[in-house]
């Protein structure tokens, strides 16, 4: 696609699931928005298991995607590399768990890296579902929600919430039920929450609620004092040091 300044740009993202309505829509217009010849569009219906009709001459697939559309986006969260002596790295912690049941280790959530995969996603996907007239939900670990809020400018508590906006997201987690309470030795997601607000600081200063957007995700929750850098860059051998040398003498 050719952007306003003629540049092209291209949108290479995809959706995890969509929730979309259904419309009534004539085969030749189908043709037009797909870019593909009725004929071809007859075949992809019945392959996708569409319904079609004819109406006189015309042929109609009854449920044609169309608004509302719902966009959901599952964050799942990696796991850390682990620890071999404390038993934590997966492999290990697959054998204990058949082994010694709820009595084991495993690794940690790779925070970070989740974050860094979903910061651009989190904005983008959103920003896509506001033009479209759709909505956009993301679920989420609560530990996941947790790590944002103390990490970047955006505290998901300022946003809880009981309707959609621009940015939507869900947090599940298990609550702070005792893991012996599950006789099943299933345990089951017992709470979640739901965040919403809107993508940039402009829109939130119009409107009710914090002044700030989800935007903010992508600042840094605390700046630390430079002292902080001289104090790290000291404690850790250099790999090597650079010095003028004065007028004459030999380098």
């Amino acid at each position: 696609m050719e952007s306003g300044r003629g540049r092209a740009k291209s949108f290479d993202y995809t959706f995890d699931y969509v929730i979309a309505g259904y419309k009534r829509k004539e085969i030749s217009r189908v043709s037009s928005i797909v870019g593909k010849t009725e004929r071809v569009c007859n075949r992809l219906a019945e392959e996708n298991q569409f319904t079609l009709t004819r109406r006189k001459e015309s042929i109609w697939i009854e449920d044609f995607p169309a608004l509302p559309v719902l966009i959901v986006e599952v964050m799942s969260s990696s796991t850390s590399g682990g620890n071999k002596h404390k038993r934590t790295q997966i492999g290990m912690a697959f054998e204990d768990a058949i082994l010694k049941g709820h009595d084991h280790m495993g690794p940690g959530i790779n925070y970070r890296q989740v974050w860094a995969r979903m910061v651009s996603q989190l904005i983008v996907k959103s920003q896509v579902g506001v033009e479209w007239g759709a909505k956009t939900i993301w679920v989420m670990q609560d530990t996941l929600g947790d790590y944002i809020s103390s990490t970047t400018a955006l505290n998901l508590n300022d946003y809880v919430a009981e309707s959609t906006n621009e940015v939507n997201i869900i947090t599940v987690g298990y609550g702070d039920r005792p893991i012996a309470d599950e006789s099943s030795g299933v345990l089951q997601l017992a709470e979640s929450r739901f965040f919403s607000g809107p993508i940039s600081s402009a829109a939130a200063a119009v409107g009710p609620g914090p002044p700030g957007g989800f935007v903010d995700i992508v600042k840094a929750g605390f700046v630390p004092p430079i002292s902080r850098l001289w104090r790290a860059l000291f404690l850790k051998k250099p790999c090597g040091v650079l010095r003028p040398h004065s007028r004459g003498t030999t380098p």
